[in-house]
């Protein structure tokens, strides 16, 4: 598994409606992307939660925009008359995180569009297994692209990091956020899902996602010696809950 990189080349717009300023871009490939800046409020953690939960939905068969690793030229942004915003390009010069812009998507609306049961009940899997609390009523972070359903957005996910002393307990910890997922009211095949989907997973496929994330983006050492040393607490973390995936299903079924 490769993930691409690109250089950014041309800031078009923000995505005001998202609390860390992701911006529409454009770069040296000539597509366009939605950009998750490192210097943004939850910096580089949130990052890794965007590259790690993206890529195990996609192995879990979702589709998700693609991902890249998008540079950023220390001096891009010195024109932007925006003060915020020129305050956040200049301290994510570097490595971010990109995404591949889906232009004309609308935001997935439950009432909508109705959704495969199963297809419901893989989702709310994959956001008690990552602990993502940004998929709810409010703010679905899912999109309809060409009559498909598209995942977005999962920089909320892996909140264990930031407490990194107790990622063990938070491992096997209850998820009871799990509660307000915009999908749990339709996810009535939880039992099945959870099958499907811990036999999809394994610690080969975790450590292959866990390993791409960069040395640029590590949080501070906090106890751990090298990068490669905190990727190895992300897979044992992920290993961890997939141990222990059929309380985290029963605990989504009886929110239901």
């Amino acid at each position: 598994m490769q993930i691409r990189s690109v250089n950014i080349t041309r800031y078009i717009t923000p995505l005001r409606e998202g609390g860390s300023l992701p911006a529409i871009t454009e770069a040296d490939d000539g597509a366009k992307y939605v950009i998750k800046f490192k210097g943004a409020g939850q910096g580089s953690k949130a990052l890794i939660a965007e590259l790690i939960g993206g890529e195990l939905a996609r192995r879990l068969g979702f589709l998700v925009p693609e991902i890249v690793f998008a540079n950023l030229d220390e001096g891009f942004g010195r024109t932007e008359p925006d003060e915020e915003i020129q305050d956040l390009l200049k301290a994510s010069a570097g490595l971010n995180l990109g995404l591949t812009y889906l232009s004309g998507a609308i935001t997935f609306d439950p009432v909508v569009t109705p959704i495969n049961e199963m297809v419901a009940s893989m989702i709310v899997w994959l956001d008690a297994f990552i602990t993502n609390v940004d998929r709810t009523v409010r703010n679905t972070n899912m999109l309809m692209w060409k009559g498909d359903l598209w995942l977005i957005d999962h920089g909320a996910a892996l909140f264990f990091h930031h407490n990194w002393d107790s990622w063990e307990q938070h491992a096997t910890k209850p998820y009871p956020l799990i509660k307000n997922h915009v999908l749990l009211p339709v996810a009535t095949k939880l039992h099945e899902a959870n099958e499907i989907m811990k036999n999809e997973l394994n610690g080969d496929i975790i450590n292959e996602i866990v390993n791409l994330i960069p040395d640029e983006w590590m949080p501070e050492r906090e106890g751990y010696e090298t990068p490669q040393e905190i990727r190895q607490v992300y897979a044992n973390y992920l290993q961890k809950r997939l141990a222990i995936s059929d309380q985290f299903t029963k605990e989504a079924i009886d929110a239901r």
